[in-house]
């Protein structure tokens, strides 16, 4: 096993608490009023003229991908999944060839995919993960595509051989702009001169702003990837003249980025939300931008502004924050949208990806993957379960006590992944061990219990807005 040594070692071991504690649940627009400046007619005509109805397409996020070539699913291996953030690794492989089989089938217009691509930027990670996109492109279904904190420069990138970690080779973002050229680069229409970040027509009157929100310069000195986002000044300019090229157009922007630019949780926690998320607001607001897609908190929620006035005395719209769940973490959702280019309406509801159907139509015989969503959370919710009795082990509660507070972590957490916890809280908050994780003063474990507990009053899973026109 690999080891580490003094600081960096401490850094890591702070890292991976941070990572794990909340990402795996202790397996745990704008300025603008967004009336149209044109009439629905003249957008009816223009939208025709382009061969334009509703569109449909997918995004989905940190799908970590590991190549099965670095895993020979010995001890190394077992250990480093038991003691992640639930992943489901062991079958990485099929998770993305499922997804890849239900573009096949289904042929959304393009495919989003916002960071996290593999594992640990590994280079064969991402090159298996590029020929995988290649044949999405080749079935007719366009890849849009940036990177995330796991994806460059990484130190972290390691294959598993028996019961040893061995450091494996990692891209750079020289080696990621060839790599993933053919989705989304090459077909920009203004790229980021110092950052990943390009600006892209996706489908008739519907840009995507594609921003580069990962710091990754550092980490090879750091010894560990660099968790926490933000959008570089120059960078916050660059999108100003972006929105400019889609005015002339009369076009609606998505942006898109892996952090998040709106809090998903009430705990304080750092790392997920972009360091600089009131520089961009701003940014957003000026430009009229409303909606974001985005990842790394690996759980699904929307959030949203509200609606505001400005200084000026006029309504400003709500921007609204999708955070898909990770493709990697059970329920393995991506979010399947649709966008009207002559209402400007944009719909959202999450899906998971069918490996069952995927496995059946391939001959699999794995009974793991032809019952996949029973063994996906029945896996999730082991893991939540023994993570919280692991916490518990050195309090003062009875045996019983811990397995009915375990329980409960388990449930609530699988639902809260999903975006669905507040559909079960009246169930789980009349379960004994709710009631013991309450009577806890303090403490990370009850504080997350609680946050996952409350009710926004609105859907995690389903959106319908009205993009701005810019």
């Amino acid at each position: 096993m690999l080891k580490m040594k003094g600081s960096i070692e401490r850094r890591i071991t702070s890292a991976l608490a941070l990572s794990t504690l909340l990402t795996a649940a202790i397996i745990l627009g704008g300025c603008k009023d967004g009336s149209p400046s044109q009439s629905h007619d003249t957008a009816a005509v223009e939208a025709e003229a382009e061969g334009s109805g509703p569109v449909s397409f997918w995004v989905a996020t940190d799908t970590h991908y590991l190549d099965n070539d670095l895993e020979d699913g010995g001890e190394a291996f077992q250990t480093y999944v038991n003691g992640g953030d639930g992943k489901i690794l062991p079958y990485s492989n099929e998770l993305m060839e499922s997804l890849v089989y239900e573009v096949q089938q289904k042929k959304p217009k393009f495919l989003i995919l916002s960071g996290d691509l593999t594992n640990n930027g590994e280079a064969s990670s991402h090159k298996k993960l590029a020929e995988k996109l290649k044949r999405v492109e080749e079935a007719g279904t366009d890849v849009y595509v940036i990177p995330g904190n796991h994806d460059l420069n990484n130190p972290w990138a390691r294959s598993f051989k028996g019961d040893k970690q061995v450091l494996a080779e990692h891209i750079t973002p020289s080696d990621y702009t060839s790599l993933y050229a053919d989705f989304g680069l090459d077909e920009a229409l203004s790229r980021d001169k110092i950052s990943l970040s390009y600006f892209v027509k996706a489908a008739p009157k519907l840009y995507l702003l594609m921003i580069d929100s990962s710091q990754y310069a550092k980490n090879e000195s750091y010894g560990f990837p660099q968790t926490d986002g933000r959008i570089l000044p120059s960078t916050l300019s660059w999108m100003d003249e972006c929105t400019k090229l889609a005015a002339e157009q009369h076009g609606s922007i998505i942006t898109v980025m892996h952090h998040n630019l709106l809090s998903h949780t009430s705990m304080s926690v750092s790392g997920f939300k972009l360091n600089n998320s009131q520089e961009t607001m701003k940014t957003m607001r000026k430009d009229g931008l409303n909606l974001v897609l985005s990842g790394h908190i690996h759980m699904q929620d929307i959030a949203h502004t509200g609606d505001s006035r400005n200084s000026d005395g006029l309504t400003e719209s709500p921007v609204y924050d999708i955070a898909t769940s990770a493709m990697a973490v059970n329920p393995h959702q991506y979010g399947a949208m649709t966008f009207n280019p002559v209402s400007r309406e944009v719909t959202y509801n999450s899906a998971s990806v069918d490996v069952e159907g995927w496995a059946k139509a391939n001959g699999i015989t794995d009974p793991n993957l032809l019952n996949f969503k029973k063994y996906a959370e029945d896996t999730f919710a082991i893991q939540s379960s023994d993570k919280a009795m692991s916490r518990l082990q050195d309090s003062t509660f009875s045996a019983s006590d811990k397995k009915s507070m375990a329980e409960v972590m388990a449930k609530l957490n699988v639902k809260y992944f999903a975006g669905t916890a507040a559909d079960s809280l009246d169930e789980i908050k009349a379960m004994p061990g709710y009631k013991l994780w309450a009577s806890m003063d303090g403490g990370f474990m009850s504080g997350y219990i609680q946050s996952m507990a409350e009710d926004s009053g609105s859907s995690n899973v389903s959106l319908k807005m009205i993009l701005n026109k810019q």
